[in-house]
């Protein structure tokens, strides 16, 4: 079975039982500042699982972009992805955990032909701490179906509660699904750590929300949201090893050996990981380019680090623009926005290929100022953030010359680094749309004013690339190609309080997407959208499809001020700005 085809089953299946089929949301979050990408397939969904009316009804299935960095260390075994394919069916306060393990069952034993023999599963053990119960009915449900107690285990946190994808949010326990990968029979008894056992699918129940506080409420609205990953599965379908030998990787990693002089499986699979997720996050209809902060930063360590394995392997030439062509060749069907932005794509990875070619040599020029017969974790630290030099190049570079690296030091280094991160990416990305909170409802309004201010003093051209809202201040990315001038700046502040101040009501209604763009609502339209949107209207003044909470008057906003215009990268500008 390839990937294509377990999605089309799958969206089928659900279809048939009421679920509508929606499209790949962004991997750049639009209501969750929370977090950098969009890392399942909850994340678009953050406002209906809180209660907002989903256009497309109470029953959705899709195939979701993700992206996860949290496991990159391990990419390169023979299950860990950075970019991969999440299939979900979800219920919005609809059917909860009879009627979604009872429809899991079914798709796994009928449509994918898996006995009950070579299936078990896990349930929520349940939390004193925070008065969560043990998930026995789940349990329960399961045994009904067929499933013997010996293959039904309990387990933590870690292994069975699933959210919030941010800080906070919906979350709740789950139940996941395990297929027998050994050699038959099965054993009787399931043993999450045996290897051979390997998680296929999972079921969430959200039934509570975590506030900012970090206590559990119990959610007025109950949702199921299930999670399948594409190319674990088709693996496991097709009696794989691992990931990388599905149809979704193979012309990628042919063609990487085709290049190199020297042979290592992990190097080859870690360069075709990388330079996936790379493509998927350049050819985003949100534009996201490699740079030193937030998605940029992340985006530029994958190809690099695909960049220096490439090396290692004895690939000198460039060579990251034909693996994106492959790359993009494969998943414009499903996901074409890759064939539109296949130059933006093949241009910033020649570029970023050539950037980093160069830090190599400044690199290698610095190590050679290294004296003594040790090189320390300090000097290993500078080699690694100012060169792009991973611990295990400057080792080896260490070792051609009869050196040793401190790697202790090193690794006392790298935890001040990850917590001086950690602690910035908290104040970057506090509070958040998740929470709807006052504050960041008022500022998601005043983004919406914002644009409609900025497109009247620039010109037609601008649209929205990107945006972030915390508590204190909401951030706007915008096509425009020169920096503002005091005077456009001075401009959009004061269109922007004339609608405060002109006390507008805040509407909305449900119409379909021709519609929407018969009355020129604004959105961004290379990303596909379900058939019915909601579009928010603020006077003559703002009409724009969205689906996140809002003030119902401009009078709440009381005053705009904008703190910053600064770039953001080529061709895009960046604004900040508060409210009184």
């Amino acid at each position: 079975m390839t990937g294509t085809e377990l999605i089309e089953k799958y969206l089928n299946f659900f279809k048939a039982r009421g679920h509508k089929i929606i499209p790949s949301a962004s991997l750049i979050p639009e209501n969750d500042p929370t977090v950098l990408f969009t890392t399942a397939g909850m994340h678009p969904l953050v406002p209906y699982l809180l209660g907002e009316k989903h256009p497309a009804g109470l029953r959705l299935t899709d195939v979701q972009k993700c992206i996860r960095t949290g496991d990159i260390d391990e990419v390169g075994d023979d299950w860990h992805l950075t970019f991969f394919e999440m299939l979900g069916n979800w219920s919005l306060g609809d059917y909860f955990k009879d009627e979604a393990i009872k429809m899991s069952f079914k798709f796994l034993t009928q449509e994918l032909n898996i006995s009950t023999n070579d299936i078990a599963v896990s349930c929520f053990i349940g939390e004193v701490e925070h008065k969560i119960p043990k998930d026995d009915q789940s349990a329960e449900i399961w045994k009904s179906l067929g499933i013997a107690e010996k293959r039904i285990a309990f387990l933590d946190r870690e292994d069975n509660w699933w959210g919030p994808a941010g800080q906070t949010g919906p979350c709740g326990p789950d139940t996941e699904m395990f297929y027998w990968t050994g050699p038959k029979p099965a054993p009787e008894n399931f043993d999450p750590k045996n290897k051979y056992w390997v998680e296929i699918w999972n079921d969430v129940f959200m039934q509570y929300n975590k506030n900012a506080e970090g206590k559990y409420e119990p959610l007025r609205q109950t949702n199921v949201d299930t999670g399948m990953g594409v190319e674990r599965t088709v693996a496991i379908l097709n009696g794989l090893k691992n990931v990388y030998e599905t149809n979704l990787f193979l012309p990628i990693t042919k063609k990487i050996k085709s290049l190199a002089l020297a042979e290592d499986e992990k190097s080859v699979r870690i360069i075709a990981d990388h330079l996936r997720s790379a493509v998927f996050i350049l050819g985003d209809p949100k534009g996201i380019a490699p740079s030193n902060v937030d998605q940029g930063y992340v985006l530029r360590r994958l190809i690099r680090r695909a960049i220096r394995h490439g090396k290692m392997i004895g690939i000198h030439q460039q060579f990251t623009a034909a693996i994106a062509e492959i790359v993009i060749d494969n998943y414009s069907t499903i996901y074409p926005e890759l064939n539109d932005n296949r130059h933006f794509v093949l241009e910033q990875l020649t570029n970023e290929e050539a950037k980093f070619n160069e830090t190599v040599e400044l690199g290698l020029k610095q190590f050679d100022k290294i004296s003594g017969n040790k090189i320390s974790g300090r000097d290993a630290f500078i080699l690694f953030t100012t060169y792009g030099f991973p611990l295990e190049m400057t080792k080896e570079l260490a070792a051609e010359r009869n050196l040793t690296v401190d790697e202790k030091s090193f690794d006392e280094e790298f935890l001040k680094h990850q917590e001086l991160s950690r602690v910035g990416a908290e104040q970057r990305f506090a509070g958040g749309l998740a929470d709807h909170s006052a504050e960041t409802t008022r500022l998601h309004t005043a983004t919406h004013l914002t644009l409609a201010a900025l497109r009247q003093v620039l010109g037609d051209h601008v649209f929205q690339k990107g945006s972030n809202i915390t508590k204190e201040r909401l951030r706007l990315d915008f096509s425009h190609p020169d920096k503002m001038t005091p005077e456009q700046i001075k401009q959009v502040e004061d269109l922007v309080n004339e609608q405060i101040a002109k006390k507008i009501p805040v509407t909305w209604e449900e119409v379909s997407l021709d519609e929407a763009k018969a009355q020129k609502a604004m959105g961004v339209f290379e990303h596909k959208y379900t058939d019915q949107v909601k579009v928010y209207t603020i006077g003559d003044f703002s009409k724009e499809i969205c689906g996140g909470p809002h003030v119902s008057n401009t009078a709440e906003l009381v005053h705009y001020k904008i703190t910053k215009e600064e770039a953001s990268s080529a061709g895009v500008r960046r604004l900040k700005a508060v409210l009184g």
